[in-house]
């Protein structure tokens, strides 16, 4: 039985999106990871298109879609060979920060724009001396009559270029308590006092633009505060479980196009004497292990994925995903990699990309050491 019963408007969904990429994004994937950013134009493509957050209300312009939508989206993305357009992080982790949190006038303002795709956005958290410890925070939120000052610096945020709307996490200085103090801001592109620094060089993730973003003594009118002054950690920490399930989505789903491509490659590329590497123990032995570790992998996450959608508590096993899968995307990944011996040096290899474009996602949403100090605490060790 099915742990994920996908209907025929998902079917529908499915057909029309891969019909999309095919169109608009695959033919350009190779430039734009050669151009380090995909051209601001493919958002609001994709917008138009009605694929972007798809779970948003109809009254604001979504389809009012279930989370399996989410997941086609993400798992279709993975064949692409891009993470410029990373829609799962504007759909499904930004996005929804803005729907539960804000305001009705906050939603009739920005989710509009958020679903035709003329609204990017990206969550600002990390700081040059505040990574995944959120309770360093040190941009600061002021109170001056009817507006909010905001004051210091992000790092490494993705969609950091090309964003149109950030949610901030700032704290009250006149507050000790570093959870009680922080709170969560929209902040506009345009903003007087916000800028952007370096468009950041990364290792992998070549087309996905992340970089630093300064707010000095930046002014916004106080109805951009999302939800109320001084929930801003409570809020980010009830969106981590949907974050984790969207990475651990995003590694399962990448390490089967690996393991798919490896079988591929395996079966129809020969040695000397014409016999195809398939045929040789070690390489079947190999392809076996990892294919057995991505199936148990591929129902871990269905599983997580069904027990969301019906509102269950599974942060400690989304936390476990998390580092679980994005380790084994890595392991496959690389493990293959050797196999192909000198094919495995090349960047004419598509895994030689998916092997950097993984390496990332052990680090970033956390880092999988800091899944394993969570999830130590959640098994009160």
């Amino acid at each position: 039985m099915n742990i994920l019963n996908y209907t025929e408007d998902h079917h529908a969904f499915r057909k029309r999106f891969n019909e999309y990429l095919a169109r608009e994004v695959i033919p350009y994937a190779a430039q734009w990871e050669k151009d380090h950013i995909i051209p601001k134009e493919a958002w609001k493509k994709v917008g138009q298109a009605g694929f972007l957050c798809t779970n948003v209300d109809k009254k604001y312009g979504g389809m009012g879609g279930d989370f399996l939508y989410s997941t086609i989206v993400c798992q279709e993305l993975t064949k692409t060979c891009q993470t410029g357009l990373a829609m799962s992080l504007h759909s499904d982790v930004v996005v929804p920060y803005i729907d539960e949190y804000g305001s009705e006038e906050m939603k009739q303002r920005f989710l509009p724009g958020c679903v035709s795709g003329d609204i990017v956005t990206a969550v600002a958290m990390t700081e040059p001396d505040a990574g995944s410890d959120l309770s360093s925070l040190k941009t600061t939120a002021v109170e001056d009559g009817d507006e909010i000052i905001i004051s210091g610096s992000k790092t490494f945020i993705s969609n950091g270029i090309h964003c149109d709307a950030v949610v901030v996490a700032a704290r009250d200085p006149k507050i000790d308590n570093p959870y009680q103090a922080m709170s969560l801001y929209i902040v506009e592109d345009g903003t007087p006092g916000f800028s952007r620094g370096r468009h950041l060089d990364k290792m992998g993730w070549h087309s996905q633009d992340t970089a630093e973003l300064f707010f000095n003594d930046c002014r916004i009118p106080k109805e951009n505060l999302l939800g109320e002054k001084g929930y801003g950690f409570l809020m980010l920490m009830g969106k981590l479980q949907q974050e984790r399930l969207v990475c651990s989505m995003g590694a399962i789903y990448g390490a089967r196009q690996v393991i798919n491509g490896a079988v591929d490659y395996f079966k129809t590329t020969k040695d000397a004497s014409g016999k195809p590497l398939s045929k040789y123990q070690a390489i079947q032995f190999a392809l076996v292990e990892m294919e057995t570790e991505v199936k148990i992998a591929e129902t871990f996450v269905d599983k997580l994925i069904a027990d969301h959608m019906e509102k269950k508590d599974v942060k400690t096993e989304t936390s476990m995903a998390k580092f679980w899968t994005t380790d084994l995307a890595n392991r496959v990944t690389g493990r293959c990699i050797e196999m192909m011996e000198d094919l495995g040096m090349v960047e004419q290899n598509p895994l030689v990309q998916a092997w950097r474009d993984f390496r990332i996602t052990s680090i970033f949403a956390g880092t999988n050491e800091i899944m394993k100090f969570i999830i130590a605490k959640l098994m009160q060790l």
